[in-house]
């Protein structure tokens, strides 16, 4: 009832008074067998800083250092225990045998329409004045190129023009002077007057029609320079805007752009040109495909997660910006890994654990270091196992209480060996074992008996 209660001879337990039970040889889990080396069998060999890394023969670690034999007696990750098959069958322990296999992963998440930022365009005029005529008054409205989008009067603009025919009068009249400087200076003039009207978007059938009809326009036509959708609109008809205005906001949405959240531990199974499939819900489940171009170098801070932008053509217009769809990623097969039920691995802070089960009805905890994780439940081994090995799958808490037990008890028995070879006596009290205060000179039950019993024999 008491496991913290061991002495080397037969008796009663002082704290509840039941009889002592022998320790069975070979539970404490911290020494070696008595064997000569030459009987022993090595189990594997280990690195010895390192005991993740273990090998079926000898060589070297990553580290340079030679690989140490692990015999088959030892335990080096943790206190070796012994279950007999009636206890281990009441506990339901489980066993399966790692093994190598093909791993891969689908991972399913959602994503976000959004515009091709490429083909966003924002449309301004580079003069103020006042927008005379608005030809697109509707957001969401199809535009193509070059058509008009309003009409703006600018007194700047129309100073421009007379500036303009100024100058092509002048050239007309110096073009015959016997003065060649003075009719390159026309000519300079004219196209610098040509240039400034180019300058503020005005086109070149606009500036050719000036320049046959010599007749001012008021106004100045804003053309679309792509084909899109008008997604925002801040001018009105009879507005006055300044220059550098933004007026409207054009997008093309033939293709579009998919964000993907991808969380952390699934970005391993995530590579750049990876093929998609995207589900349009509000479509009976209509699946397209899509395919992965750029996975961003960040990760949103609210939703902890890495943005995967996929492109999808769009020909119908059926998807739409800020629409949600869900995707689905097959990641690319890993070949020939060293598996093992995820559910075999213990973990405990920065370690991962599993238990081999041995012959005899033996379990040793085994120091691993874990890979990717697939979709059947089956998580990569990179050190700590070797094919063949029979790992718990189940009860595995159990064993690793009943493990760190052994080891613990292992401890204090090498204490006490110690303090027997300089000459102390190897018993421990009552009072040590149990942490309870006795009063002075009381004699505990059973703390006086067998001190003739065999030393060697543990209870």
């Amino acid at each position: 009832m008491h496991p913290m209660v061991i002495v080397d001879e037969p008796g009663t337990c002082p704290i509840c008074g039941m009889e002592l039970v022998p320790l069975k040889a070979g539970t404490g889990g911290g020494s070696a067998s008595d064997k000569p080396a030459g009987e022993r069998k090595i189990k594997y060999w280990q690195a010895p800083m390192d005991p993740t890394y273990i090998r079926n023969e000898p060589g070297k670690s990553p580290m340079g250092m030679d690989l140490i034999p692990v015999y088959e007696d030892e335990a080096p990750g943790g206190s070796q225990i012994s279950i007999d098959p009636v206890t281990a069958q009441n506990m339901g322990i489980r066993t399966a045998v790692a093994g190598t296999r093909d791993m891969s992963r689908t991972i399913r998440t959602v994503g976000l329409i959004a515009y091709d930022e490429p083909k966003q365009f924002s449309i301004n005029s580079k003069i103020a004045g006042w927008v005379e005529k608005l030809y697109v008054n509707e957001t969401g409205q199809f535009v193509k190129k070059g058509q008009k989008l309003l009409e703006i009067y600018s007194p700047e603009l129309v100073s421009a023009q007379e500036e303009f025919l100024l100058a092509l009068n002048n050239r007309s009249a110096l073009a015959s002077s016997s003065f060649p400087e003075i009719a390159e200076g026309a000519n300079r003039l004219l196209e610098s007057s040509r240039r400034r009207l180019q300058l503020w978007d005005i086109s070149q059938d606009q500036i050719r029609r000036l320049e046959k009809t010599r007749k001012v326009e008021k106004t100045l036509v804003l053309r679309a320079p792509y084909d899109g959708i008008v997604n925002m609109k801040m001018v009105n008809e009879g507005m006055y805007v300044k220059a550098g205005r933004e007026l409207f906001q054009i997008s093309d949405i033939s293709k579009v752009w998919i964000y993907a959240d991808i969380y952390e531990y699934e970005l391993p199974w995530v590579r750049v040109g990876q093929r998609a499939e995207v589900i349009l819900p509000f479509v009976g489940e209509k699946s397209l495909t899509a395919k992965v171009v750029y996975i961003y170098p960040y990760v949103e801070p609210k939703t902890r997660t890495v943005k995967a932008r996929l492109i999808l053509d769009n020909p119908g217009f059926q998807l739409k910006p800020d629409m949600y769809v869900n995707v689905r990623l097959k990641s690319e097969t890993v070949k020939d890994a060293l598996a093992i039920p995820a559910e075999a691995v213990l973990y405990s802070g920065e370690k991962q654990t599993v238990f081999i089960a041995l012959d005899g009805g033996k379990f040793e905890p085994r120091p691993v270091k874990v890979g990717i994780q697939d979709d059947n439940g089956m998580i990569e081994i990179k050190q700590g196992v070797l094919p063949g090995d029979r790992v718990v799958t189940s009860a595995q808490f159990l064993l690793d209480s009943e493990s760190q037990l052994r080891e613990a008890i292992a401890k204090m028995l090498e204490v006490q060996s110690k303090k027997t070879a300089g000459g102390k006596d190897a018993s421990m009290s009552a009072d040590d074992m149990s942490g309870e205060d006795k009063p002075a000179g009381s004699d505990p039950a059973g703390s006086k008996q067998g001190k003739q019993g065999k030393a060697e024999d543990l209870f």
